[in-house]
């Protein structure tokens, strides 16, 4: 087996400022994503447009430009494939990694491929592979989806929306807008206040004037092939239904860092523990990069503030070397 310094898990943004990282460091290394490139963001939907600027997304201060201040998925497709082509960036896609062993060199990397060595181990999965699953009755019939793609599969059908967040108000948004007749069910008193500035008042405005229907305080309670089944302040009602967008948020892999032995909070948010100086676990030799060091606070941390785990990190590997 090849022995490298670096293996980063997660060909997503962070990931791959790692590799830049690592590369401009002379350490040797390798990239293993499970998808394609950056897979998180190609599986966005097709319309999102993000909320911070590109400049706050650019790594490796590689300048990002971008047709209107905020970019959208497209553009950012774009600029993180051709940060990996120019840069001939060493990654191995559609490989998923099984498990990382610690041993007395380093760790061995076991994935669905091959095997690897390596000294060091740098996790940047992210959060988007798992769902908030809602536990519920028809949760997993044909007509219920945790991701969303594109309006135009909605136009004419009766949409359920589930949640208050930023993937479920542009989702409800823009299904309404191709024709779909929206209901939002969210289980707050109110449109989530981290939603898009620009977005807020639009989602608010189509409720107001009835555009959209809106049930708030509210959780669905069953899913059945043609209604569902929605537990309001005011009692149980049924709502026809042909499709539902459970749109409730995600969470990282905590299974997957357990089984490496990674050490988590045992509250509710499971924070992994690192160091925040260096990024390293409880165990040498580890890293985490990106949103995943949040748990399940996905809100903490973004490309934005988590792109300077990349030197960070390999600047910690090297005080060692």
């Amino acid at each position: 087996m090849e022995h490298f310094d670096i293996i980063i898990v997660g060909g997503g943004p962070i990931g791959i400022a790692c590799g830049l990282e690592a590369k401009k460091n002379g350490l040797s290394y390798i990239i293993i994503e499970k998808g394609t490139i950056v897979n998180s963001l190609f599986n966005y939907p097709v319309n999102m447009q993000f909320f911070s600027s590109s400049d706050l997304l650019e790594i490796d201060h590689i300048p990002f430009i971008s047709n209107e201040a905020k970019p959208k998925r497209n553009e950012a497709l774009e600029y993180y494939r051709r940060i990996v082509t120019s840069n001939e960036l060493k990654i191995n896609l559609f490989e998923q990694v099984e498990t990382v062993n610690k041993v007395d060199t380093g760790f061995v990397i076991v994935t669905d491929k091959q095997k690897y060595n390596a000294s060091n181990v740098i996790i940047a999965t992210g959060f988007y592979d798992i769902p908030n699953l809602l536990n519920i009755p028809g949760e997993k019939l044909d007509k219920v989806s945790h991701y969303y793609k594109d309006p135009h599969f909605y136009a004419s059908q009766k949409l359920a929306v589930i949640g208050g967040s930023n993937s479920a108000i542009d989702a409800a948004l823009e299904c309404y807008r191709k024709g779909a007749e929206v209901t939002l069910i969210i289980r707050e008193p109110e449109v989530g206040q981290r939603v898009k500035y620009w977005v807020r008042p639009d989602i608010i405005n189509r409720i107001e004037e009835g555009s959209i229907k809106a049930y708030f305080n509210s959780n669905v309670t069953e899913i059945l092939p043609d209604k569902i089944k929605v537990h309001t302040p005011q009692g149980t009602i049924e709502i026809p239904n042909d499709f539902v967008l459970a749109l409730t948020g995600y969470r990282p892999n905590f299974t997957f860092l357990e089984k490496v032995g990674i050490q988590l909070s045992e509250d509710e948010k499971r924070l992994p523990q690192y160091n925040q100086d260096t990024m390293e676990t409880n165990i040498e030799g580890l890293y985490l990069a990106g949103v995943i060091c949040g748990g399940m606070e996905t809100h903490k941390w973004f490309i934005e503030n988590s792109r300077i785990h990349a030197p960070m990190i390999i600047n910690a590997i090297k005080a060692k070397k």
